[in-house]
This record gives C-alpha cells, structure tokens and sequence, in this order.
C-alpha cells in the first residue's frame, strides 16, 4: 500500500530518482523516459474520461488507467523474472487479452475502413485519439529502453495493444456522432 505524507523529497534535486529496488537512474534514463511517456499516456486518458462521461467506456478507461499504473511499477522494477508476486507489479498476458477482447467486441459495431480516418470526431474521440498517439509514444520509449535494460514483454505488448483499443474506441465513440472523419488524399491541394 501506498502511502505519502509528504510530496517532496529532495531526494532527486541531484538529477537522480529512485526505482523500485531502491537503486537510483538518472532522469535521463531511457527507462525514465518510458515511465514518463506512461505517465503522460495516462493523464491524456483522464482527460477523454473527463470528456465522455460516466458510462461503460469510461469504466473501461479507469480500469486502463489502473493497469498503466501497474505497467508504471513494472517498467521501474528492474531485473529479469517478470513474473508477478505480491509484492512485486508486472503486466500479465491475461491484462493484453482483455484488451484484445474489448477491442473486437467495439470492432464488431464498426463498418470495415475503406480509408484512413482524421483524429477528430466528438470532443471524447479526439481525447482517446490523442491518448492512442501518446501511447505510441510511451510505446516506442518502451522498446527503445528493452535494447538497454530488460524489460517486461508483456508491458510492450500492453502499450501495443492499448494504442490499438485507443484507435478502435474513437471510432466506436464516434458512431453516435455520424462515424469516422474521412481522410481525403490531396483535398487541399
């Protein structure tokens, strides 16, 4: 359990901050940059919550925001046994299933595409478009810190797949809204 009586620490005004074991990175550390990149992920999902509302997608949306506090904690545990104990957070296949599963039942309300779509739509759909591009960010950050220091796979296959729920729940968002906003090769030309 978690419990923080004082926000500020000093501990990090020397360039540095601690990870789960203990051992401190720099905040320049790739691993760092990944962790931040979730971070920022999951605060733009708070504010598509914010802008759709309460109702199942939102639930949805807080359980996600739950779980990359959890891929959070896994990036910043160092060492090689991914595997989860009580005391120790680590993205799990069953947590990717689950997305893949959401992510064909939306797809299943959804017309084929038969082009590629504009981030826009609702004001709740160009949140989640902006979580999914952020996503993909914290994503790319993710793979980039794999080369240098293990991480867990199942916390890059989880970015992976969330960027992939992110894009299919703009569009189901949307339909309500008269469905996806077309890209039109060359209409400004």
């Amino acid at each position: 359990m978690v419990k923080l009586n004082q926000i500020y620490t000093r501990t990090g005004d020397d360039g540095t901050t601690g990870l789960v074991d203990g051992s401190r990175v720099a905040k320049t550390d790739v691993r760092l940059a990944a962790i931040g990149d979730v971070d920022e992920a999951n605060s733009a999902i708070g504010v598509a919550i914010a802008a759709l509302g309460p109702g199942p997608v939102a639930t949805a949306l807080t359980r996600i925001q739950n779980d990359l506090f959890d891929l959070g904690a896994d990036l910043a545990t160092p060492g090689e046994d991914f595997a989860p104990s009580e005391m120790v957070l680590r993205i799990v296949p069953h947590q990717v299933a689950r997305l893949e599963a959401e992510i064909d039942a939306m797809n299943a309300d959804l017309l084929p595409l038969t082009s590629f779509i504009l981030p826009g739509g609702t004001a709740g759909a160009a949140s989640l478009h902006l979580a999914r591009a952020i996503v993909r960010r914290a994503e790319r950050a993710a793979v980039a810190a794999s080369g240098t220091v293990p991480l867990n796979p199942q916390a890059v296959s989880y970015l992976n797949r969330l960027s992939d729920f992110l894009f299919v729940c703009a569009r189901f968002v949307n339909i309500p809204a008269g469905g996806d906003i077309l890209w039109v090769p060359g209409a400004s030309r």
